[in-house]
């Protein structure tokens, strides 16, 4: 059975495309699922991992208001984390990945909510908000990367 990630490795080579991530609650592991496949190299640029709100800010370019107005976990941050990635790369497609895997969370955000974003070169940036419970840590965290390049699958069949 082919993975996503493979998927992905033979529609960016054929379209000529060139991946960076940007993530926060997955802490690359989106960025490990694309380089575990063999060949890798020809479509992923570089990927980001931004923790903490001072590396979104430094690595990335989201600015502190955006932070202030709607908190790291949102689809604002998620925008501008991809955005940023797009501009700090090479790249010509990026994702971005924002979220609460847990455990905790609050009323206002609860645990397994998680922003993507989708940058393109010539395109505006996408965003998306998924509410993947209570899962466990782990659980989120690989839901998140499958969502991720279910992301980058559709963002190449445009």
């Amino acid at each position: 059975m082919t993975s996503s990630a493979e998927t992905l490795l033979a529609r960016a080579k054929a379209q000529g495309a060139l991946i960076a991530t940007a993530e926060s609650c997955t802490g690359g592991l989106v960025a490990g699922a694309i380089t575990e496949v063999a060949g890798s190299s020809e479509i992923f640029d570089r990927g980001f991992v931004t923790y903490s709100n001072a590396a979104k800010m430094a690595m990335l370019g989201v600015r502190q208001s955006t932070l202030d107005a709607h908190g790291a976990v949102s689809e604002a941050v998620a925008r501008e984390m991809a955005a940023g990635a797009l501009a700090a790369s090479e790249a010509t497609l990026a994702v971005s990945v924002t979220g609460i895997a847990g455990p905790g969370g609050s009323d206002h955000k609860p645990e397994g909510r998680v922003c993507f974003g989708v940058a393109q070169a010539g395109h505006a940036v996408r965003t998306w908000q998924m509410d993947f419970g209570a899962l466990g840590r782990g659980a989120v965290r690989q839901a998140s990367v499958d969502y991720a390049l279910d992301l980058l699958l559709a963002a190449l069949k445009d």
